[in-house]
């Protein structure tokens, strides 16, 4: 089954009253790779935190692949929602690299083997295979943004969702890190605020502010309307 992501009048307050997502409705077919841009403040991180369940709305509906997120299937949808943090030392927790990308592998009560596989496999796909034994914690921005999306991949996801993953990247790692990204064959939504890296990357955007969605469309054509970007404090790539 292809997962495709639903978001229909999603409204969301935090606890101290704060409203951070407005009536927020937004679809993504299997196999886009969709830019979420807009300044901070706009409910990016809030709409990503939805799609897996670790926020959830009475007011709205978020289904993945058809399902709506609820507690009896949550672990089918974060099985297919792998959510990359923007900092990956919330992400990364254990001794090694190997334990980390095998953490979720092994939640999921696969047998070791299988799990050896899919570590191998995840390791191969963020080209960090000699990585395994390395200590997490001694790793580079770079090398830690890609072990971080190495640990969702071992769950096989069939949709990423990215927070900020070429922030306080050097240009090296930056450029590794498109080309892992270009290379992955995951339905995409990044949020970022590198409009280079939109340009290159991503056919369709999706622009937010105040708590909702103010344009949606192909990113050429949204990146070529200069009254739009000014609007909502975007820099033109």
């Amino acid at each position: 089954m292809h997962h495709t992501i639903e978001v229909n009048g999603l409204h969301f307050s935090y606890p101290d009253g704060h409203s951070a997502l407005k009536g927020v409705t937004v679809s993504i077919a299997p196999g886009e790779k969709v830019a979420l841009v807009g300044p901070n403040g706009a409910g990016k991180s809030t709409l990503m935190l939805h799609l897996n369940g670790i926020l959830q709305s009475s007011h709205g509906q978020v289904r993945v692949g058809g399902m709506p997120i609820q507690k009896d299937n949550l672990g089918q949808v974060r099985a297919a929602v792998g959510l990359v943090f923007q900092d990956p030392d919330d992400q990364l927790f254990s001794p090694t690299v190997f334990e980390d990308v095998a953490f979720g592998p092994l939640h999921m009560g696969l047998p070791e083997s299988e799990v050896r596989h899919r570590v191998s496999e995840a390791l191969a796909a963020v080209g960090m295979d000699d990585y395994a034994g390395r200590v997490s914690h001694h790793l580079s921005t770079g090398e830690k943004k890609r072990i971080a999306i190495a640990t969702v991949l071992s769950m096989n996801p069939e949709i990423l969702v990215l927070d900020e993953p070429t922030a306080g990247l050097d240009p090296r790692a930056r450029r590794g890190l498109i080309h892992l990204l270009r290379d992955l064959n995951q339905t995409m939504l990044v949020s970022t605020h590198d409009m280079p890296f939109v340009a290159e990357l991503f056919p369709r955007t999706v622009i937010m502010e105040g708590g909702r969605v103010v344009a949606d469309g192909p990113t050429p054509d949204l990146l070529a309307d200069e009254e739009l970007l000014e609007a909502h404090g975007l820099e033109r790539p």
